[in-house]
């Protein structure tokens, strides 16, 4: 068979590409059935910019390192200035102001910040003498390159991007060696401060959603609408649901977001427990690959890099999932490669075209000693 298959197409991840192609086909399925059986205007330019996106993380794939290593803090200052130009002069949609209006495109550049702090933070611990991992200098630079980018996404507001951010960062931190109990007083800390920030750091709509979380069924019509509807949608599906495009939830316009926040919700009604479990399984496979390829790492910053880029989807998948399930609130995180939405996949999709160059560096590289 290798010497029918040209060697290009035979390198390529197959492991996850194959299961990634499933994953976004089943997500038009859906979304086709979100708009009333009809590929506009969710499907289609689902399926294209899937499609745009991943000759994106095909050019990614094919970045040398040392132009990566060198490119990172750049991109890293870049971003965050994109971030401060949202500030000033940022276009405002659904009383946030988190996008930049560029012309042809409308870019949110908090998407970029996720995987572009995790690369950063996997440069700063590459190059950090394995001596001073345990010290205060591998906490400070750090903390403050994830603090900086999330201070301005709080201020859009969005904090479920804020909270990606922070994700992926300590996860990076965490895999770099520092001392599991600085995680712990950071966990205390955060549990004493959630008080403070429900209060003073939270916006009204905010704060409603972590009320909703706790107890949805107390406003049912109002707060707790979209937590309601959706575990309706979800439960009503059975082992193996009503049938494609044959959703009432979602057809009905009772499920609100059916083709965004809450798609998991439009799957399930019609799929039933069978579909969920296909895409926890897609989901699964993705993952595994992608932690694989950080394990198989022979160099530091790839390493750290491909665990980072891994968790980042990991917290899109883990929080998108609870939240339609009334296990975390509403934070507005869409699920990958189903979800309709250019700036999730964009991420995603980043985050998957960084796994593959790092799984091409892997296959360059001779097997050595870890660095």
């Amino acid at each position: 068979m290798n010497g029918l298959i040209p060697e290009p197409i035979a390198r390529q991840p197959w492991a996850m590409l194959i299961p990634l192609f499933l994953l976004v086909g089943f997500g038009a399925a859906v979304l086709f059935s979100a708009a009333g059986g009809s590929m506009e205007p969710f499907a289609s330019s689902h399926l294209l910019r899937f499609a745009v996106f991943l000759v994106m993380g095909s050019v990614i794939a094919s970045l040398p390192m040392n132009f990566v290593k060198f490119m990172t803090y750049p991109a890293y200052v870049a971003v965050l200035l994109l971030l401060l130009a949202v500030e000033l002069v940022g276009a405002i949609g659904g009383g946030s102001q988190r996008w930049l209006n560029l012309g042809p495109i409308v870019l949110q550049p908090s998407e970029l910040m996720k995987p572009v702090v995790v690369l950063a933070l996997a440069r700063f611990f590459a190059t950090l003498p394995a001596g001073m991992v345990g010290q205060w200098q591998s906490l400070v630079l750090p903390g403050a390159l994830i603090a900086m980018p999330m201070v301005l996404v709080l201020a859009q507001p969005d904090l479920g991007t804020s909270l990606a951010i922070a994700f992926g960062g300590a996860v990076v931190m965490l895999l770099a060696g520092l001392p599991l109990r600085w995680f712990m007083i950071g966990g205390g800390v955060a549990a004493i401060a959630a008080p403070l920030a429900y209060f003073f750091g939270l916006e009204e709509y905010q704060q409603r959603r972590v009320t909703t979380f706790l107890d949805p069924e107390s406003d049912p019509l109002g707060a707790g609408y979209h937590i309601t509807q959706s575990k309706i949608a979800i439960g009503s599906g059975g082992i193996s649901g009503k049938g494609f495009n044959q959703g009432s939830q979602s057809h009905l316009q009772y499920l609100p977001e059916p083709h965004t926040d809450f798609v998991f919700a439009t799957m399930a009604e019609e799929w039933g427990l069978l579909g969920g479990l296909f895409v926890l399984i897609i989901f699964a496979l993705i993952l595994r690959w992608g932690w694989g390829v950080a394990i198989a790492a022979q160099d530091r910053f790839a390493r750290l890099a491909a665990g980072g880029l891994v968790a980042t989807i990991f917290f899109y998948i883990a929080i998108n999932l609870m939240m339609v399930m009334g296990l975390a609130p509403v934070v507005g995180i869409p699920l990958p490669w189903m979800s309709h939405g250019g700036s999730s996949m964009l991420t995603n999709m980043i985050c998957i075209g960084g796994l593959m160059m790092v799984n091409r560096w892997n296959r360059e590289t001779p097997r050595r000693g870890l660095t």
